[in-house]
C-alpha cells in the first residue's frame, strides 16, 4: 500500500484513568514504510502520565522502536477500523473527492484521522498537538443507520447526512456492519445484518451471548431490537464509565497486542501464549486462567470459530492488565463437519474439539478433572436454556433447527472427549 499524501503525522490523545478530558500523549509519524510514536515532553512531564502500553511504548523520550515485524504500534492500531469502518470511509472520500480518492493509496494514518473519535478504548487520534476537536456523528435513528449501512455495502456513495450518521461507527473495528448509538446514559455498538447473510447471524450471535453469560462466562449485556422491518444487536460498551454528565475511557489492549503479533502473522496467535502472559502480568491470575479456558470451551460448544486475537482485550491502567467482558462471541456457518478455533489451543493444534481444550487445561492450571466438569456445564447450561432463549430471540424453527447440532452442541467438537461428555450431549 501506498501512502495518501494528505497525511504524514498525526498526534495521539489519551484519557487518563479516571480522566473525562483528555490530553495529547505524542505524535505518530510516517518513515518510510513504518509509523513511529514518541511521548511529547509535556506528556513526559505529568505526574499522572502512564504508558500507552508496556513493554512496547515504555514512558521514556526519543522515537521509540519498533517490535521485530510491525509496521507500527499495535495498541495504536487497536484503536483503528478493520474492514467495516475502512468500507464506510473509502466511500466518503471517494464521494467528496472521486477524482483525487485512490483507496490503494490509503494508510492507517488515513484511516485513523478519517474515522470517529468516540472509538474503542482511550486513544483519539488529531491532526493537532494542543486543541482537541473530537469527530462527532449527528444523532440518527436507527432506520437511517440502516439504510446507510446498506448503501455502503452496495458501494453506493453515501448523502453528507447519512454519512455523518456512520462517523462514529468507522472507528469500530470487525467487518460487520455496524454503528454507535446512545440510548439514555448507556452507549451500545449496533451490529446489523448484512446482505450476504443466508441465516440469521445478529439473533445466533445474540443467543451465544446470552447463553455464554448463563453459563457464568463475564459477557458484555446485549439485546435484540427490531427497526425497518430488520433485527439489531445492541451491544452494551464497557470501555465507558459514566460519571455525571461525561464519561470516563477505559484503556484497551487487544490479545493480538499482548501477543506481539500483526495481523499477518495473527495466524500464530495462542491461547497458551496468552495464558502464560496472564499468569505474568494479569490481576487475580487464576481467577482469570479459568475465565480464558471457559470461554475457549465455550467458543468450541457454540461453533464459534472466529475467535481470532482481537476478538480477546484486556483493561490496560499503566501497571496490570485484566480481562476485558467477552465480545464478538458469534457462531460460524459451517459448510462441512470439521472446523478449527482462529488461536491455536494446544501447541499447533486448533481443531474446534472439547478434547483438544482438555488437553491445554493444564496450560490454564486447571486440573482435567476441573476442565471436564466446566465443559459439563456448559452443555448442560445450553441444554436447558437452548428453548427458552431462543424464544427471547423470536428465532423461526428453520434458523432454529439450522443452529441446533450444527453450530451449537455441534458433532465434531465431541469427537475424541470423554464418554461422560459425549453422552451428556446426546
Amino acid at each position: 500500500m501506498t501512502s495518501d499524501p494528505r497525511y504524514t503525522e498525526a498526534y495521539v490523545w489519551t484519557w487518563l484513568p479516571g480522566a473525562t478530558e483528555p490530553v495529547v500523549a505524542g505524535r505518530l509519524a510516517r518513515e518510510g514504510t513504518n509509523l513511529l510514536f514518541n511521548y511529547g515532553r509535556s506528556y513526559l512531564d505529568r505526574p499522572d502520565a502512564i504508558s500507552l502500553y508496556d513493554p512496547e511504548l515504555p514512558l521514556r523520550a526519543g522515537i521509540l522502536p519498533l517490535p521485530v515485524g510491525l509496521s507500527m504500534p499495535n495498541c495504536l492500531r487497536d484503536a483503528a477500523p478493520d474492514a467495516w469502518g475502512r468500507r464506510v470511509i473509502i466511500n466518503r472520500i471517494v464521494r467528496s473527492n472521486a477524482k483525487l480518492a485512490d483507496p490503494a493509496d490509503f494508510d492507517e494514518l488515513t484511516y485513523l484521522l478519517e474515522s470517529g473519535s468516540d472509538r474503542v478504548g482511550a486513544l483519539d487520534f488529531q491532526l493537532s498537538p494542543s486543541k482537541y476537536v473530537p469527530r462527532a456523528a449527528s444523532a440518527a435513528p436507527l432506520e437511517e443507520l440502516l439504510d446507510a449501512a446498506r448503501l455502503v455495502e452496495e458501494g453506493v456513495p453515501l448523502t453528507p447526512e447519512l454519512d455523518a450518521a456512520l462517523l462514529n461507527g468507522s472507528s469500530i473495528g470487525g467487518a460487520r456492519p455496524k454503528a454507535l448509538i446512545d440510548d439514555g446514559d448507556q452507549k451500545y455498538i449496533a451490529k446489523f445484518s448484512a446482505q450476504a447473510d443466508v441465516y440469521s447471524v445478529v439473533k445466533a450471535e445474540f443467543i451465544a451471548m446470552r447463553l455464554a453469560a448463563l453459563a457464568g462466562i463475564d459477557v458484555a449485556p446485549v439485546r435484540l431490537t427490531r427497526s425497518a422491518g430488520k433485527d439489531v444487536l445492541l451491544i452494551q460498551r464497557f470501555d465507558r464509565e459514566r460519571t455525571g454528565n461525561s464519561c470516563r475511557r477505559l484503556a484497551m489492549v487487544s490479545a493480538l497486542t499482548l501477543l506481539g503479533l500483526d495481523e499477518m502473522m495473527a495466524r500464530y496467535a495462542s491461547y497458551q501464549e496468552l495464558a502464560t502472559i496472564i499468569r505474568h502480568r494479569f490481576t487475580e491470575p487464576k481467577a482469570t486462567l479459568r475465565e480464558l479456558f471457559s470461554r475457549l470451551v465455550f467458543n468450541v460448544l457454540c461453533g464459534n470459530t472466529d475467535d481470532h486475537a482481537r476478538n480477546h482485550a484486556a483493561f490496560w491502567n499503566g501497571s496490570v492488565l485484566s480481562l476485558t467482558p467477552a465480545y464478538d462471541i458469534c457462531p460460524q456457518g459451517r459448510t462441512g463437519q470439521e472446523a478449527s478455533q482462529a488461536m491455536l489451543i494446544d501447541g499447533d493444534r486448533r481443531s474446534s474439539q472439547l478434547a483438544t481444550c482438555l488437553d491445554a487445561a493444564p496450560s490454564f492450571l486447571i486440573s482435567r478433572d476441573d476442565a471436564e466438569a466446566i465443559a459439563a456445564d456448559q452443555i448442560k447450561t445450553i441444554q436447558d436454556n437452548w428453548d427458552a432463549v431462543c424464544e427471547e430471540a423470536s428465532l423461526q424453527q428453520i434458523d432454529k433447527s439450522l443452529f441446533w447440532r450444527r453450530q451449537f452442541l455441534n458433532a465434531f467438537a465431541f469427537e475424541g472427549a470423554p464418554d461422560a461428555l459425549a453422552q451428556l450431549a446426546k
